[in-house]
């Protein structure tokens, strides 16, 4: 977040952490467009009305360093304002003041339109002990159908498409669609933990999908 508004930027940041998005924020915009450089952000929370350089102007040069979902946070609601913020490569315009429950359903909303479509493109090979069919929502485990919920379902195949490799719950929130936007990192938890032991009726000896702490799980095939 570039907010050089120190309150907002406080209440923000408390607000948003109570749904588990962990937010840094910058009050100088030219250390913010450091920070894009130098690490990986989800998404970029603006204000216009900056220090050095006014926002709109800003648009552009983070547009040559990346392609960052960006929502403009502004008390600026000149329609002006708005039109050349989304042209300048904004994907969003929220104007202050506003409930800050909307700009975290708009954040949800952008994350989930702006994930790579090539996720869903990994092949299962064949030597895994699970077969995955998407035509009929359905996996087996060592040959034998395991019986899932649809969530169940979206979580595992989304883990088997990324197996070996640590997927964050963030990553599960913003990619399944049988979970709400409005679920916590503990309901993920209480899924996997369900997969877990519909694994383990077929197979106790194996612990295929393991904690990342801190971050989520990995499915390790």
């Amino acid at each position: 977040m570039i907010e050089d508004d120190p309150e907002m930027a406080k209440i923000l940041t408390k607000f948003l952490s109570s749904y588990e998005m962990e937010v840094t924020n910058v009050e100088e915009p030219y250390l913010g467009l450091s920070k894009l450089e130098l690490n990986e952000y989800d998404l970029l929370i603006l204000d216009l009305t900056l220090p050095e350089i006014d926002g709109l102007e800003l648009i552009p040069k983070i547009r040559e360093k990346s392609d960052i979902p960006i929502i403009i946070s502004s008390a600026r609601d000149d329609i002006t304002d708005k039109v050349i913020g989304l042209e300048r490569g904004a994907d969003d315009y929220l104007p202050k003041p506003y409930n800050p429950r909307e700009l975290e359903a708009r954040i949800k909303s952008l994350l989930r339109r702006k994930r790579p479509k090539n996720r869903d493109l990994k092949i299962v090979k064949n030597d895994s002990p699970f077969k995955l069919n998407e035509e009929q929502m359905s996996i087996s485990y060592k040959n034998k159908l395991l019986q899932l919920t649809k969530a169940e379902y979206e979580i595992l195949a989304y883990l088997i498409k990324h197996k070996n490799g640590v997927v964050s719950r963030a990553d599960i929130i913003y990619n399944i669609d049988a979970i709400s936007d409005d679920s916590t990192y503990k309901n993920i938890d209480v899924i996997i933990s369900r997969i877990r032991s519909k694994l383990a009726k077929i197979d106790p000896d194996s612990s295929l999908i393991k904690s990342v702490r801190g971050v989520g799980y990995k499915l390790t095939v």
